[in-house]
Order: C-alpha cells, then sequence, then structure tokens
C-alpha cells in the first residue's frame, strides 16, 4: 500500500469511528438497532385509562415531535419508534409485557405504567435487563426506597407528596378525625401508611382504615358505616383513583354523607375524574396536584396542542409522560447514545425545565424527580367559565417540602 492510500484509509476509519460516536458528547456508544424506541406501558382498558391509557401515547409522540423538531438533522436519535401495550392493572402481564417490550420490540425506555404493583414488576424486569424505566403514573415510595435500581427512575408524584399535600392541610383545617378507605394492593396500602402517618404528624387521628376491592364498583358496605363510627370522623379519606374514585364518589354523594357530617377528602384525583363527575359533584374537595393545564399561558399552550390531537385536556399524568420522554431523548442527545448506563448518567442530577415542570431536579440518590407541588380545589359548576377548567390553584408546595428525604435502604 502506497503512502496516500494508506493515509486516506486511516482517514476513512478514523472517520467512521467518529460516526460511531453518535453525537454531542460522545458517550462511547451509538444508537443500538439504528433506532431509538419508546414504549408506553399503560392501562388501556380499565379503570386507569382516561387518565393515562391511549392519550398517554400522544403525549410521548408529542414528545418525539419536540424533540426532531428542535435538532433536526443534528438529532443523534435520527429515528424513533414510540410502540404500547396494555398491562391491564395486574403486576404479571405487566412483567411478561415488558419483558416482551425490551427483548422483542427492542424498547430502550418503558415509561408511564400506572398502578403501583404493576410498576414494581416493571422494575425488577428493567434491572434485570438493564433498561431504562420511567415510571408516571404510580405512587408508591417503594420505587425510590428499598426496590429503587439503576435503570429505574420515579416522575410526577408519589404517595408522600400525595398524604403531605392532602392530609396535612386538611387536617390543619379542622378536619382531625379521619376515616380511610384504601383500594388493597401495593399503591392504596401506601397511600394509607402516608396518609395515617401525615394526618397524625398535623394532630389528627385516624378512627378507622379499610382496605377495598380492587378494582371495585361497590363501595356501600365502607360508606354506610362512616356516619356510625366512634368517634365520628369528620371526613372520609378517599384513596382511589381513576374509575374507582369515580364509582366512589358517586355514592358518596347518593348516601349524602356531607349532610351527615362527613366531609371528603381524596388522596389522588386527576382532572378526568373531575369530568367524568362533573365539577358540582365535587365542588369543593381540595386534592393535592403536579400539573395543571390551565395554570399558565405555557401550559395551555401545550394543552392546545394535545386536544387537538385527542379531544380532551390533559391530566398531570400526560404531561408527565412527555415530560419523561422529552428527558429521555435530550440525555441520548447530550449523550450521543442510548447505551442504558450512559443514559442513566446524563439524567441523574439533571436540571429539569419544560412545560410539566420548571423547578425539576432528578435526584441522583433515588432517581426521584424532586419538584414543586400544588394544593388544588374543584370549582363549582358557576365558576367553571370553559370545559375543563375545574380547578381552582390554592396553594404552592415547594419542591423541598413536596418530597420526603432520600431514604436510606435505596441502594443504587
Amino acid at each position: 500500500m502506497t503512502l496516500v492510500r494508506r493515509s486516506a484509509a486511516l482517514a476513512t476509519a478514523g472517520a467512521l469511528l467518529a460516526g460511531c460516536a453518535g453525537g454531542p458528547g460522545g458517550g462511547g456508544g451509538k444508537i443500538s438497532d439504528g433506532k431509538v424506541v419508546l414504549a408506553v406501558l399503560t392501562d388501556e382498558s380499565g379503570v386507569y385509562a382516561d387518565l393515562s391509557g391511549k392519550n398517554a401515547v400522544e403525549a410521548v409522540k408529542m414528545a418525539v415531535a419536540d424533540y426532531k423538531a428542535k435538532y433536526g438533522g443534528k438529532a443523534v436519535a435520527k429515528k424513533i419508534e414510540v410502540v404500547d401495550a396494555d398491562h391491564q392493572n395486574k403486576p404479571d402481564v405487566a412483567n411478561s409485557k415488558a419483558q416482551e417490550l425490551y427483548d422483542r420490540q427492542k424498547a430502550d425506555l418503558i415509561v408511564d405504567v400506572p398502578t403501583s404493583s404493576a410498576a414494581l414488576a416493571v422494575a425488577t424486569v428493567a434491572k434485570n435487563k438493564k433498561k431504562l424505566f420511567i415510571d408516571v403514573g404510580a405512587a408508591s415510595t417503594e420505587l425510590e426506597g428499598k426496590q429503587c435500581n439503576k435503570y429505574t427512575f420515579h416522575y410526577g408524584y408519589n404517595s408522600y407528596m400525595l398524604a403531605h399535600g392532602t392530609g396535612s392541610e386538611v387536617t390543619k383545617d379542622g378536619s382531625k378525625n379521619w376515616y380511610i378507605v384504601y383500594p388493597d394492593y401495593a399503591f392504596g396500602q401506601d397511600m394509607q401508611k402516608t396518609f395515617s402517618a401525615a394526618v397524625k404528624e398535623t394532630g389528627g387521628t385516624v378512627v378507622k382504615s379499610d382496605p377495598t376491592p380492587f378494582p371495585n364498583d361497590n363501595f356501600s358496605t365502607f360508606l354506610l358505616k362512616a356516619p356510625g363510627l366512634n368517634p365520628k370522623p369528620q371526613v372520609l379519606g378517599a384513596m382511589q383513583a381513576g374509575g374507582d374514585l369515580v364509582n366512589l364518589v358517586k355514592q358518596y354523594n347518593e348516601y349524602k354523607l356531607r349532610d351527615k357530617g362527613v366531609g371528603l377528602a381524596t388522596g389522588l384525583m386527576f382532572l378526568t375524574d373531575i369530568h367524568s363527575l362533573g365539577p358540582d359533584a365535587l365542588a369543593g374537595t381540595r386534592f393535592t396536584d403536579f400539573w395543571y393545564w390551565n395554570a399558565n399561558q405555557g401550559n395551555r399552550a401545550w394543552a392546545d396542542k394535545f386536544q387537538a390531537k385527542t379531544g380532551k385536556r390533559p391530566t398531570a399524568v400526560h404531561a408527565a409522560d412527555y415530560s419523561a420522554a422529552l428527558q429521555y431523548l435530550e440525555a441520548v442527545q447530550r449523550g450521543g447514545t442510548d447505551k442504558s448506563g450512559d443514559v442513566v448518567k446524563q439524567l441523574e442530577g439533571h436540571q429539569v425545565n419544560d412545560v410539566f415542570t420548571a423547578t425539576g431536579t432528578i435526584r441522583p440518590q433515588d432517581h426521584l424527580l424532586v419538584h414543586d407541588a400544588y394544593i388544588a380545589q374543584v370549582k363549582p359548576g358557576s365558576e367553571v367559565k370553559e370545559p375543563w377548567d375545574y380547578e381552582k390553584i390554592l396553594k404552592t408546595i415547594p419542591a423541598a417540602q413536596a418530597f420526603q428525604q432520600p431514604d436510606p435502604a435505596c441502594k443504587l
């Protein structure tokens, strides 16, 4: 080989190696399989389908579109696919679907996953497969506690945030005696534990707490006993969510418990729940929210795009799904690769500033996204000026107060 030909060959080899670095930041990797696959594992047919479901898929697609529009030809992830699956709120189904998404569909990220028992199952799969999982829809603090792992991130909210918002605020305002009803699975058990602690910390008493079947469409046994408990509870703390919460509130109103002196506090409530019931069914009810579509002009502009695609206004989960997918893609961009270990490093400690939160930090100790939360109140129908505008934000809970300190049990 002549010196000229040898130099040209070396230059070509060098260019190829540089191309394999994948983009800005290097990262020592490239895009696996020539594409990035984002998988939305969600409830597409059950009690959480409205607050998450198929519209969570649309939110992730919006993140992909915005990433491509931002970087154009400079995008590290040039080919991006979005796939989805229904876990049916069952941990065994979630386990098998997660394995199928990672192995057969080559998912680089699984996102969403409402239902804590399902989320904990997916976290185990992510750990074993060494693949990224960003949970948005589950509330269990176990995800950043003793069941945390290097490849799992918790995004949006958790039971501590909900309890130390609603539970503390309602108790401080004079509703000292609580009767708590909670769905009998990981989410509800965690909610019962954190709400009871928050009520007691602020001088209240949990008169009684009862587990209820999940899913459930008949809460009469529990609701009818509430006024007869001794001491009589001033508030019914309903830890249900989605379709279960809708059923419970309908029956709460049917039995006229408010007229009997038993108020209502919800552990977790979404815009779609209020829409299903109508605002007057929940008027005055306070709850903890972690994003609201009409809180400011930026949120509203994004919500307008979402509504154009889905015909509905987004829940906080939809906004968090968008943010989680976008921040994953931004991490791929910074690292120049979709290699899981490199993406984890890019996410840890990252400051999140997008339509979901301007105050977010992904805590490196436990992979929990810490951000501001809000105490909201449901407007009466007379104050609703346009469809879906059902909430009044009463108070901002700063990020440092909204979430718990890192759990020493978390060993990443």
